[in-house]
């Protein structure tokens, strides 16, 4: 069959890891490449022997395209994607998907207008390790869920916020809970549902940014189950954790490594035969906090385009992480509880971009 053409915009940090994993997938090609400082999207452009471009509207114009990938910073998502699935295209757009809900909504819209897919790249559900886990629960082996928690303790100084002119901006980017973190708050809400309530401190300790680099929070499911987040980019003075468990009254799970990659504990009040090998199965050990999720992600997006099939992650799945990311901060800036669904005026999150 003829090969899916995808184009990326946006050539910086993350870009690498999605080149690498089209290089594994033989039914998809990209196309052509873009981004506003040419010599970024020059460096690609000679590498795949493709077309670049610094406009993305010229770009949607002038090349066949099925899927945009975007991969800007995140407040520079919205407008692009919509643009995109305007054209009709799909679209793939890496974390979070935008920063202010109104926006994701309105990236949902578009989608669905124009019939196209929006996937929402959130590739630690793919990490072979959180899929056994899930696996466990979709059997019932937790039984009721009592508490799930995700830490997040990576190295980020300011040599890195100074790298580019938008990272740590509220505008732009958001701290370590929408950006890092924000692929763990979202394992959090897809094992244990919807989220009631919120109650959060954060704080700008080591570097000098707008937003936080670091940050904690108690969450309150509806179905009872409480959740802790714990997010930090101070962590001295090198990468510490990327973790995530799983608490219920039949059995718990502790997923660690720095890319929640590696089963620690795996312990069940009525175990199994495979029960003996877990650990030493789920050790994979990622080159990098990125893991290898990304290769299975796009993997499932192909899959998704070529069978028609819902997506495991979509606009209204990536709206999920994105509300509680808000909230989050909405309780961090107003010292109160904050309930999900009511309105975030205090969230800093987008708010030196006037529209929307």
């Amino acid at each position: 069959m003829e090969k899916y053409k995808f184009a990326l915009i946006g050539c910086g940090r993350i870009c690498y890891k999605h080149v690498e994993a089209f290089k594994k997938l033989n039914d998809t090609k990209i196309v052509a490449v873009c981004d506003i400082i040419p010599e970024k999207a020059i460096k690609y452009s000679k590498e795949l022997h493709i077309p670049y471009y610094t406009d993305y509207k010229e770009m949607l114009r002038k090349e066949d395209i099925d899927v945009v990938n975007i991969l800007t910073p995140s407040g520079c998502h919205w407008d692009i994607a919509i643009d995109a699935m305007n054209s009709g295209k799909h679209v793939v757009v890496e974390k979070p998907m935008a920063l202010k809900i109104r926006r994701a909504d309105l990236m949902i819209e578009a989608a669905d207008r124009n019939g196209v897919k929006l996937f929402v790249v959130k590739q630690n559900r793919f990490n072979s390790a959180v899929v056994k886990t899930r696996e466990a629960l979709e059997k019932g082996r937790f039984g009721k869920l009592v508490l799930g928690t995700v830490r997040v303790r990576w190295s980020r100084d300011q040599s890195y916020y100074n790298q580019e002119s938008w990272r740590g901006t509220w505008a732009y980017d958001g701290g370590v809970l929408t950006n890092q973190a924000s692929h763990h708050i979202d394992l959090l809400q897809w094992f244990f549902g919807d989220v009631e309530s919120v109650m959060a401190m954060t704080s700008t300790a080591l570097v000098n940014i707008e937003a936080e680099d670091t940050g904690v929070a108690i969450i309150k499911f509806t179905n009872g189950a409480l959740g802790i987040v714990e997010a930090t980019t101070a962590t001295r003075p090198k990468d510490l954790e990327g973790s995530f468990s799983v608490l219920g009254e039949k059995g718990s799970v502790v997923i660690g490594g720095f890319a929640v990659n590696q089963i620690l504990t795996w312990s069940f009040t009525e175990p199994v035969d495979e029960d003996k090998t877990i650990i030493e199965k789920y050790k994979e050990n990622p080159p990098n906090i990125y893991g290898f999720g990304h290769d299975a992600y796009l993997h499932h997006v192909v899959e998704s385009l070529k069978t028609g099939k819902s997506t495991l992650v979509d606009g209204l799945v990536g709206r999920k992480s994105l509300e509680i990311i808000n909230a989050i901060y909405e309780s961090a800036f107003t010292g109160k509880k904050v309930y999900i669904h009511n309105q975030f005026n205090n969230s800093p999150l987008g708010t030196k971009d006037i529209l929307l």
